[in-house]
């Protein structure tokens, strides 16, 4: 066996399923399957994990269902901010953006940066700048519109309201992936709209490595949803691949500690993925829900939307 793995989210929050309808709930669960499969399938070809995780969150940006790439949320001025994170655990580079706009797949353009630049994060009209030298492609702002994305804008738009993602229930909307390859790297990649309405070039936790992404191949590959501010203050990725490497915690113990109890005792709601060197897996969230999926050697795929 060669241990491969790999797990996707689309977001966290309040999502139950009277909150679904039959129709979206199959749709939902449609993309997801196919971000999954995809992955793995070029895991199976011996694709590396960082390739794997850029296909999966890239596919899920192209769904308008999720918030990051085509699904993002309109800020206060009625415009899409997309922020965006990859990282490889075998030599901890990384890239990632924040502030862009008009980029299609942030997270390919995260790729470049980690590939091309000596720095980490790059932002708004600079990372715009970096995009066009390396022919990153670009989407006009019609691509980006959804008219239930705008109807929920437009009702708040007047007023100093931000929403968590696109509806007046809690959800955070984020895509992100976990992956380990036949060579035993991790990868971790995650993309964002952030909220609905968000004023002053506002960043979560998602392009801040550490915070919302980390990988490294001594401990695990990380990818947070939730409520960026209460992630970034506990450094979540970060912590739980601290708590491997010095107190000794299992993949799963780590990922417990840090969602089910620190960040629940301090008001931080959401969830992660996560994947250790071994090809075990962790899908921890202290919501209603978590968009996921999930699949390694030996084991069938499977997505979930709501708590088993």
């Amino acid at each position: 066996m060669q241990n491969l793995a790999i797990a996707i989210h689309g977001g966290a929050g309040t999502i139950t399923p009277d909150s679904m309808t039959p129709e979206l709930e199959k749709a939902y669960r449609k993309d997801l399957a196919h971000a999954l499969n995809q992955a793995y399938q070029l895991l199976e070809k011996g694709g590396s994990a960082l390739d794997a995780v850029e296909m999966a969150v890239a596919l899920l940006e192209d769904s308008p269902l999720f918030n990051a790439g085509r699904g993002s949320v309109f800020t206060k001025e009625g415009k899409h901010e997309m922020d965006a994170a990859i990282m490889c655990g075998k030599t901890l580079d990384a890239g990632a953006v924040a502030g862009v706009r008009s980029i299609r797949n942030p997270v390919r353009l995260s790729r470049t940066i980690l590939e091309q630049s000596d720095h980490v994060l790059l932002s708004s009209y600079g990372a715009e700048e970096f995009a066009r030298k390396y022919d990153i492609e670009f989407a006009p702002e019609e691509y980006f519109y959804d008219q239930h994305r705008y109807n929920q804008w437009r009702e708040v738009r007047d007023t100093d309201t931000f929403m968590l993602d696109h509806s007046k229930e809690r959800k955070f909307g984020t895509v992100g992936a976990v992956a380990r390859d036949a060579n035993g790297d991790l990868a971790a990649a995650t993309s964002t709209g952030g909220m609905t309405n968000k004023n002053y070039n506002r960043i979560g936790d998602s392009p801040l490595i550490g915070s919302g992404t980390y990988a490294n191949n001594k401990t695990c590959a990380i990818s947070c949803t939730g409520h960026g501010e209460y992630f970034i203050r506990a450094v979540v990725a970060y912590d739980v691949s601290c708590l491997m490497e010095y107190k000794g915690y299992t993949l799963q113990e780590a990922c417990d500690e840090v969602v089910l109890n620190k960040l629940v005792k301090f008001g931080g709601e959401g969830g992660l993925i996560a994947v250790d060197g071994k090809g075990e897996l962790a899908l921890p969230f202290n919501s209603d829900g978590m968009y996921r999926g999930y699949r390694s050697s030996g084991r069938e795929g499977r997505v979930a939307i709501y708590k088993d």
